[in-house]
């Protein structure tokens, strides 16, 4: 068993407080749980915190229960921190305390006022969800950040974020209109801009509201030069607190101004009312590229004298890092490549409006500037034109600070000093200078930014678990802070103060009294968030140093390296969070969309499994050795009976948490895919399982599905018994029962054999193989067997042979041979190994005769291209070509014989992991004349067999229902490329679903 770590602090009784919520009618979740607490102990940053626990306000009432209790003397030593997407890469949301997590339950959007441009809004509704429900009104939320498909309101608001576009747009700041908080005692607080009669009436109010109310109008009017010569004149202001605009231009009186930025220092934000605008009906992008990243830096100033919207920049390191992304197939075209003057920098220059006349023109007007402007070499530009094209290189832009964080080795980009902001005319020089400093150091950094606002985003890349390196971190911070004021700028330009509010003080001097003022009103005994922007008068507690809280690095550093290297795929995510993606029609993970359970995410999985090989190595358990040398089945079973009766009786292990985790996990592979640090769970999952699988029991469901692929052909002989075994009612309920399988899929009895004769198909094999001539070969293909297809859905495998005798190929079968897939879903790897080294081998052989391998279902064909290329011993696995892969090389052009338009609805594991997938559909349906649509859609709630699993049931359907159920019934048939996709639809949905072969089989001439 693994020892944990205390769960209550020294200083505090957190579990009395728990208990107290508890008993006062707290409808949400409490977890003190330690796999909860380590999942939300990391954020973006470099830091790690472990919290006590951590609760999930249902509503407003529910955190007002918690503000209520805090205030009570009692447990005035309670801190508590809210947290909304836990994207913050300064620790904002990390705690020694209580986690208030706003994101799970409270993300209604409440009202939308489309004629008056207003909406009303819970805290944790994330930026894009907002911005879906207001594009059919023509409108959406301005502040634009590159975390936008995973960041709440409310964390946006307690950072007062902006990011592209800000020039134009402002800061979260602008367009909050009303605010509704819960204070400290419970009291609440609704905040918007006030006359000169209101604002006396709130002065004269009762409790916290009227003394905070008092103490910020006495700090706006007795401190008003003081703030006025403190505050710098830059578009990005001072988020935590903003006292210069405590009075907006009319004169009003805005205590949202000190609320916007203040991290949860202040108080809960529950809800707002916010300004939207028109979404403006065109924009054109420039992508224009220099020969160094200086060039574009220096060229930026001069380009905002055009007016544009915004302009972005980007550094030769993050744009080679974006070449090996699965984002670069969509943008490709718009950065050619040029051997022999490479791109080393870029800036992307929007413009846009509602007139695609003036808009045009502008550009234009753009376009000569750049031809007649010599002042900078240009290596030439591209034009990104209307909504979809800009937003596909914006994704790209939007993927930078992760990718930053996805480079080879342990020296890695770090965020720390990486949203300075100066005055945009300063920039260059600022940067000159700021990369002379980390080269002082010997640091490597990629830099891009938001040249237009004089903000950059730079990280120097540090290996955080070398002491010595984790050491810079205080004297780069250091300088950098100095350097930013020099130049009359920020450290914390963009994404707020959090752990690295310790330079606070220096930079407010004289105004920092004032500061900790409105922060004791708010809260007397620094529980809010405490250590961060600033402490109240008489605080025992100062601010936090930069270098005052645990970092992960310090954690990771006591994993063994040999572990670390060999579970790369967990232990390397750093927090970046775009597995937290909320838009229901994106792949990634939708075991996280269906929970909204953080530890049902690759971030909180990785975060889990990183945690779980630290304890084992503090245990003294060698897991690679384990992994090596595994007891035997029968020699190791009294040791799983006891340890399994020790787990039902209660006994503790953390193991038990993670299996959890990764028990949802549906293995569909779209973090590998889609991660920008290829955050693989699928492969870290297998391997825990079989780890945990030496100390606990199988389920016999375990070895059911690890052993379909073997027992199928021999169950096919007597279809009819086996169907109708399945099929009873007495079946079904045992397996759903004792077994833990439910809607088993039935063989089918159609006649294979009929079509093999028909179309004259041979068997593979070496010698037949070998006695083909080139032109033959040309003209034939070895069709690879997958159980799925062969005895599941065999009119499909029927289908695509036919297909293929019609455009005049000769196809031979490959001898059925298992390929693995669910052995090393379930963990068996070492049966799995066995099977891809037997499979590899056969399928090389064949290889070899010259005529290309073709698999049929993607999922299964993709283990080929994947997983089989990480077993130790296999010397790599032919390619097997997709249906689509070979069928474009196989289709003549033919003319248009028909206008149907057709939808299709990919394979999660194909689309994210061979991203040119769908675009080969589509150019396959055009060769015969069709019109093929790729649909966005999430995950179908299958992958495989999770679907049939009985304790995914109800998540298998809440997926299904997020996205696909949605999409059905759309015009155009839609159409499915995986088995278990079709499989998914006939279960949930009662229709059958084609497969996109079918329909090429329908219409293809050969």
């Amino acid at each position: 068993m693994i020892a944990q770590l205390p769960t209550v602090a020294p200083d505090a009784d957190y579990p009395a407080f728990l208990q107290a919520l508890r008993d006062s009618g707290f409808r949400g979740q409490i977890s003190a749980d330690y796999g909860t607490r380590t999942v939300l102990a990391t954020d973006n940053s470099i830091y790690q915190r472990l919290p006590q626990a951590a609760v999930f306000p249902l509503d407003a009432d529910d955190v007002a229960r918690v503000a209520t209790l805090m205030g009570e003397p009692r447990f005035q030593a309670i801190k508590l921190t809210p947290r909304g997407g836990g994207t913050g890469t300064n620790g904002q949301s990390l705690t020694d305390g209580v986690v208030v997590d706003l994101s799970r339950h409270m993300n209604g959007i409440l009202e939308i006022n489309a004629e008056q441009r207003w909406v009303r809004v819970q805290a944790g509704v994330v930026k894009d969800q907002l911005n879906a429900a207001l594009k059919p009104h023509g409108l959406f939320f301005a502040p634009e950040l590159s975390t936008s498909n995973r960041a709440t309101v409310g964390g946006m608001i307690n950072t007062d974020a902006s990011g592209q576009g800000s020039c134009t747009y402002g800061k979260t700041r602008d367009h909050v209109l009303e605010l509704h908080s819960i204070l400290l005692g419970g009291e609440r607080l609704h905040s918007l801009p006030l006359d000169e009669e209101a604002l006396q009436a709130a002065c004269t109010a009762p409790g916290r509201v009227g003394q905070v109310y008092r103490t910020a109008l006495d700090i706006c009017d007795t401190q008003a030069e003081l703030i006025r010569t403190t505050f710098p004149p830059l578009n990005r202001c001072l988020t935590g607190y903003d006292l210069a605009h405590l009075r907006d231009e009319q004169g009003r009186f805005n205590l949202n101004s000190v609320l916007c930025g203040a991290e949860g220092s202040l108080g809960y934000v529950v809800e707002a009312k916010l300004n939207v605008l028109p979404i403006p009906k065109y924009a054109v992008l420039v992508n224009v590229r220099y020969a160094s990243f200086m060039d574009a830096l220096r060229d930026a100033n001069a380009l905002m004298a055009q007016r544009p919207l915004s302009i972005e920049t980007v550094d030769s390191k993050v744009l080679g890092l974006a070449m090996k992304d699965i984002v670069w197939h969509s943008v490709a075209e718009y950065f050619p490549a040029d051997p022999e003057r490479p791109t080393l920098g870029i800036n992307l220059v929007e413009f846009c409006g509602d007139d695609t006349i003036e808009v045009n023109a502008k550009v234009q007007a753009f376009i000569d500037h750049l031809r007649a402007d010599t002042s900078v070499e240009r290596l030439g530009h591209t034009l990104a034109e209307g909504a979809e094209a800009v937003t596909r290189v914006y994704a790209m832009r939007k993927r930078s600070v992760g990718l930053l964080g996805n480079v080879e080795g342990e020296v890695r980009p770090q965020p720390f000093v990486e949203d300075t902001a100066v005055p945009p005319e300063k920039l260059a020089d600022y940067i000159a200078e700021f990369r002379a400093l980390l080269d002082g150091y010997g640091l490597a950094y990629g830099m891009f930014g938001h040249v237009d606002a004089g903000v950059l985003h730079v990280r120097p890349a540090l290996d955080m678990k070398d002491p010595a390196q984790a050491a810079l971190v205080k004297p780069v911070s250091d300088a950098v802070a100095a350097l930013t004021r020099r130049y009359g700028g920020l450290l914390w330009g963009e994404h707020g103060k959090g752990l690295r509010s310790e330079y606070v003080p220096e930079y407010f001097g004289e105004l920092y009294p004032a500061l900790q003022r409105l922060k004791g009103a708010f809260d007397p005994h620094n529980q809010l968030n405490p250590g961060k922007i600033c402490t109240p008068p008489g605080a025992s507690e100062g601010l936090t140093k930069v270098d005052g809280v645990t970092l992960r690095g310090e954690l990771d550093r006591t994993i063994d390296e040999r572990v670390w290297q060999a579970y790369g795929s967990a232990v390397h995510c750093n927090g970046n969070g775009a597995c937290y993606n909320y838009d229901p029609n994106d792949a990634m993970c939708p075991s996280w969309k269906a929970t909204r359970e953080r530890r049902h995410s690759p971030k909180g999985r990785a975060s889990l499994m990183r945690e779980w090989l630290r304890l084992q190595g503090d245990a003294g358990v060698d897991v690679l050795e384990v992994a090596r040398k595994p007891v035997s089945w029968i020699k190791g079973l009294p040791a799983r009976l006891r340890n399994e009766r020790a787990r039902r009786q209660g006994q503790a292990d953390f193991s038990h948490e993670v299996y959890d985790a990764m028990a949802g996990c549906l293995a569909c592979k779209s973090c590998a895919g889609q991660c920008p640090i290829k955050v693989n769970v699928p492969d870290f999952r297998s391997r825990f399982l079989e780890l945990y699988h030496t100390r606990y029991q199988r389920p016999l469901r375990d070895y059911l599905i690890g052993s379909l692929e073997f027992t199928i052909p021999y169950l096919a002989h007597a279809p009819g018994l086996y169907n109708a075994v399945m099929s009873s009612k007495w079946v079904s309920r045992l397996l759903a029962e004792q077994v833990g399988m439910v809607d088993s899929p039935l063989i089918s009895r159609f006649n294979f054999q009929a079509t093999l004769t028909r179309c004259g198909v041979g068997m593979a094999t070496v010698p037949a193989l070998r006695e083909l001539t080139p032109a033959q070969r040309e003209r034939s293909i070895v069709l690879v067997q997958d159980a799925f297809t062969r005895y599941f859905e065999t009119p499909l495998l029927s289908a695509f042979i036919d297909l293929a005798h019609r455009l005049g190929h000769k196809v031979y079968l490959a001898p059925y041979s298992a390929n693995g897939k669910p052995l090393h879903v379930q963990g068996f790897l070492g049966a799995f190994a066995k099977a891809a080294v037997r499979n590899a081998a056969q399928l090389k052989a064949l290889a070899d005769c010259g005529v290309p391998l073709v698999g049929l279902d993607p999922a299964m064909t993709l283990v080929y291209r994947q997983e089989y290329l990480k077993v130790p011993g296999l010397e790599g696995c032919p390619t097997v070509l997709l249906p689509q892969e070979w069928l474009l090389g196989a289709l003549p052009e033919q003319a248009a014989g028909c206008t149907s338009t057709f939808r299709l609805m990919a394979h999660c594991t194909e689309k994210t992991n061979a991203p040119a997938s769908t675009r080969q559909w589509e150019q396959v349906f055009e060769r015969i004349g069709l019109k093929l649509i790729t649909e966005a859609t999430g995950c179908c709630g299958m992958s495989g067999t999770y679907g049939h699993e009985a304790r995914n049931q109800q998540t298998s359907k809440n997926i299904f229902e997020q996205s696909w159920a949605l999409k059905l019934d759309k015009e155009g048939e839609p159409l499915a490329t995986g088995y278990s996709c079709r499989s998914q639809v006939k279960r949930m949905a009662g229709r059958p679903m084609r497969h996109p072969l079918e329909v090429v089989l329908q219409y293809a001439r050969g």
